[in-house]
């Protein structure tokens, strides 16, 4: 086998974008999936990249915020390379203002995104035109962010996959032996060998569901957030509703909870009424102890990486998380906030 300088573990959204951040570089990359690519939580159905609101300024949101800017380009140069879609596209994201209180916070809060966003996207207050396509808003008033964009996450997946193989990345289905640097991006099971490895609790998996309705005509349309809903409309007609949130669950696969997840969605967005359900994700998405991304060394490992715990923003930190984790392996530069690192073993 050919040796290499990176071996990256995990073919979920961060160790694919690892992988493509690295070969970008120049560096000869091995990637290792034990099962299938996507098989994970990167295989799901929703694909919402949408911003932390613009303010209490630090750098997790510093960093959302750079990689979702980053976003467009960066697909635009996968699906370039492979010559699939990712389903990428900028639509932005409408949700409802509840009251006075809620309408005077989100005024403040177009105040500072002016400020903190520098003008690269807009979170505005907006009145509510009772379109169809848009949440009831009982203040009359909607949030409208223009930051906020979709991806289909099987596509995305499959497309990064394709650019990969295009740029000579040894994909093993399978395993295989390490070489070079090696990036743990495995999930579940690699929060759980982590937690082992360093005697605390480093993460867990969290069940997760989501349903997938056709629903023709509504592609270009903004992205609705309706009662902690993400209702998504995607390139190829679908509309993707989800996610239920699970720490506790008496059922792997999909159940009951996907029902009430449809019906919801249908009560507040009366549209989805007469579109015909497609598709069911169930899954457990790996959500580190800290809630946010796991990057940076492997504590007491020499050479071994971590890229893990994307709980529900995944897809959409992918670009930067790849990026500061290249930059530490390949370059010797930690750009990495020190909120995400791994915590050293317990003695």
């Amino acid at each position: 086998m050919t040796r290499v300088d990176l071996t990256v573990r995990g073919g979920g959204i961060f160790g694919l974008s690892v992988a493509w951040q690295a070969v970008q570089r120049g560096a000869r990359v091995r990637l290792i999936e034990r099962q299938a690519i996507a098989s994970g939580a990167s295989g799901g159905l929703v694909g919402a990249l949408t911003p932390h609101t613009p303010e209490g300024w630090n750098p997790v949101k510093a960093f959302q915020f750079a990689s979702l800017l980053r976003a467009e380009s960066w697909w635009a140069e996968v699906d370039a390379t492979s010559g699939l879609s990712s389903g990428y596209a900028r639509i932005g994201r409408l949700q409802a203002v509840a009251d006075a209180a809620a309408l005077a916070l989100a005024q403040t809060r177009a105040e500072q995104a002016d400020t903190l966003w520098h003008g690269k996207a807009l979170w505005r207050v907006t009145p509510s035109t009772a379109a169809p396509w848009e949440p009831a808003s009982p203040s009359g008033f909607l949030i409208h962010d223009t930051l906020s964009a979709r991806l289909n996450p099987r596509h995305a997946a499959a497309s990064l996959e394709a650019a990969l193989r295009a740029k000579g990345v040894d994909i093993v289905l399978g395993d295989a032996d390490d070489d070079g640097a090696v990036v743990w991006a495995t999930g579940v099971a690699g929060l759980e060998a982590l937690s082992l490895d360093l005697g605390r609790k480093a993460g867990q998996g969290v069940k997760g569901q989501a349903v997938s309705v056709l629903l023709p005509g509504h592609e270009s349309q903004p992205q609705l957030f309706i009662d902690g809903l993400h209702i998504v409309p995607h390139a190829d007609g679908t509309v993707a509703i989800g996610s239920t949130t699970e720490n506790q669950w008496t059922h792997p696969d999909t159940d009951a909870q996907s029902d009430v997840l449809l019906e919801r969605a249908r009560s507040a967005l009366p549209l989805l009424r007469q579109a015909p359900e497609v598709a069911r994700w169930s899954g457990f998405r790996a959500r580190a102890a800290s809630r946010g991304p796991l990057l940076g060394p492997w504590p007491g490992r020499p050479g071994h990486f971590i890229a893990n715990g994307g709980f529900k923003i995944g897809f959409g930190v992918a670009p930067e998380a790849a990026r500061l984790i290249c930059d530490l392996m390949l370059e010797g530069r930690d750009q990495i906030p020190q909120d995400f690192k791994p915590l050293e073993r317990v003695l």
